[in-house]
């Protein structure tokens, strides 16, 4: 038997009507392996199946055993901080992390149980990482930062303060938002539904990047929905809107679009990584 195959088992019996005060100690051991390996970076809630950004696909089994850690455990009082709160999981144990040299600052960084973070990493506070999610080696997460369930942040990535990272558990087989290696997400950008970002990619500050909202590519010269491409300067532009043709409204109506244009030198050097970080 495998850890998957260990979930699938699991996930079937849940399905069919299996409890929290149903489990044994065999089950909630396979729960426990399958959060460690989360933890280690040893299965990820979706992988790259090819060369483009588009091509990062959900691992079903991995989502569902997420879902199980939440449908097979009973929620207890738990202590942080000398706090008292009520989940259904504790904190992750962070010991591991300074060997790594990746470190968190005090009083504000909540690290959930089932969570990556590679080497080299920073957490500032107060800052969030969810179950499930992989935040990729020399990733910087500042103040005010929340890295989703599920979401998938590669290497060298920048977030912005007060930047939200969305996650999508559910449906399991819908692939997770993606922020691939070396991109840089100015302070208050919002990355939702699954919304794919491209490597070595600089967004402006509080862009909104969702399937909803269209990127307009000038680079390809193209529209596109649901992600942006690799080597990739974003910026939020209001465009007109079919809503202006309304009563309502004088002077028109507008909403939100993407503009994407190619990366200049010095946009990359205003987003270079500052060494002395991580001495």
């Amino acid at each position: 038997m495998t850890l998957e195959t260990d979930i699938e088992d699991l996930w079937r019996r849940y399905d069919q009507g299996l409890t929290a005060t149903d489990t044994t100690a065999d089950d909630e051991a396979t729960l426990d392996a399958f959060l460690d390996a989360l933890e280690a970076g040893e299965v990820r809630a979706a992988e790259k199946t090819g060369d483009d950004v588009t091509s990062w696909t959900a691992n079903e089994w991995v989502k569902r055993g997420i879902l199980l850690n939440f449908g097979l455990r009973q929620t207890e009082a738990r202590e942080y901080g000398g706090v008292t709160y009520h989940d259904v999981l504790p904190l992750r144990d962070t010991a591991d992390l300074a060997e790594r040299g990746t470190r968190n600052t005090p009083d504000g960084t909540a690290i959930r149980r089932g969570a990556y973070l590679g080497s080299d990493c920073i957490m500032m506070s107060p800052s969030f990482v969810n179950m499930g999610a992989y935040v990729g080696d020399g990733t910087l997460v500042d103040s005010c930062d929340t890295v989703g369930s599920c979401a998938q942040l590669g290497e060298g990535v920048k977030l912005g303060a007060n930047t939200l990272i969305g996650g999508v558990l559910e449906p399991v087989e819908d692939a997770p938002v993606v922020v691939e290696d070396n991109v840089s997400l100015g302070a208050g950008c919002r990355v939702t539904s699954g919304f794919r970002v491209g490597e070595n990619s600089v967004v402006g500050e509080n862009t909104l990047l969702t399937p909803r909202i269209p990127v307009y590519d000038l680079v390809e010269e193209e529209v596109l929905y649901g992600h942006l491409p690799s080597d990739r300067r974003a910026f939020t532009r209001m465009v007109e809107s079919s809503v202006g043709d309304h009563d309502l409204f004088e002077g028109g109506a507008y909403k939100p679009a993407v503009v994407a244009t190619d990366v200049e030198e010095r946009t990359l050097e205003a987003t270079e990584r500052e060494e002395a970080l991580r001495e």
